[in-house]
C-alpha cells in the first residue's frame, strides 16, 4: 500500500466553511471520482507524528489567517485542512517526485475562492507559503468514525482496490480528509480516503 497522506480539519467553528469545488464524473455508493480544478493554498512543513504535525500546522496557518500577516486582514476557515506525510519518495508519472525525511509533514489550507495568489495578504510567519496547486482529479472514498491510523489504512487499501477494479492509474499516494471539529460524534464525521488518478 502506498504512503498515507493524512488531511485533517483540527477544529473550525460550528458554521458552514467553504469546501474546494469539484466536478462529480462518477459515484458509486460511498466510491467517487471527482475533478478538482487549480487551487490556491497555505501551507507550512513541520515535523513530529501525524497528530503532533497536525497541531504544529494549524497553529500557525491559524495565525495567518486569524490575522498574522502583512495586512493584518482575517481569512475565513475552509475544510478540509491537508496534511501531507513526506516519508518516504514517491515517483510518478507526472514530473514530480517528493523526498523528505521521515516525519515531516506537509499541512495546507485552502484560501478561499475569492482570493488569488496576487491578492492574498503576504504572511508574517516565514515558515507559511502561498502556492497554487495544479487541476487534479481525485478517487474517494467517504466513511464515518474517528479515522484512526488503523481506519485510515484499511480504507486507503479499499480504496486502492476500488481504483484497480475502476482501471485508474494511481499519480500519487492516498491522504484522508476531515471536514468537522473534534467536538463533533464520531458516529457523524465525516471523513475521506482520497487518490489523485489520471484523467
Amino acid at each position: 500500500m502506498g504512503a498515507v497522506l493524512g488531511v485533517t480539519l483540527i477544529g473550525t467553528v460550528a458554521m458552514a466553511v467553504e469546501e474546494p469545488p469539484f466536478k462529480g464524473v462518477l459515484r458509486e455508493g460511498a466510491f467517487e471520482v471527482r475533478d478538482y480544478p487549480a487551487l490556491v493554498v497555505a501551507e507550512v512543513t513541520v515535523g513530529g507524528d501525524q497528530k503532533e504535525a497536525a497541531g504544529k500546522g494549524f497553529r500557525l496557518l491559524a495565525g495567518y489567517i486569524f490575522g498574522g500577516n502583512k495586512r493584518r486582514q482575517s481569512i475565513a476557515m475552509t475544510a478540509p485542512v491537508a496534511q501531507s506525510s513526506m516519508s518516504e519518495k514517491i515517483a510518478m508519472t507526472a514530473p514530480v517526485t517528493q523526498t523528505q525525511s521521515a516525519n515531516e509533514w506537509v499541512v495546507r489550507f485552502t484560501m478561499p475562492s475569492a482570493y488569488s495568489l496576487a491578492t492574498l495578504p503576504e504572511p508574517n510567519d516565514p515558515k507559511v507559503h502561498l502556492r497554487v496547486l495544479a487541476p487534479a482529479r481525485f478517487a474517494v472514498l467517504r466513511f464515518s468514525g474517528l479515522a484512526r491510523k488503523d481506519d485510515v489504512a484499511a480504507k486507503t487499501s479499499e480504496l486502492e482496490k476500488i481504483t484497480g477494479t475502476h482501471h485508474l492509474r494511481a499519480v500519487g499516494p492516498a491522504s484522508l480528509a476531515q471536514y468537522d471539529p473534534p467536538w463533533t460524534p464520531w458516529f457523524l464525521r465525516r471523513n475521506e480516503v482520497m487518490i489523485p488518478v489520471a484523467p
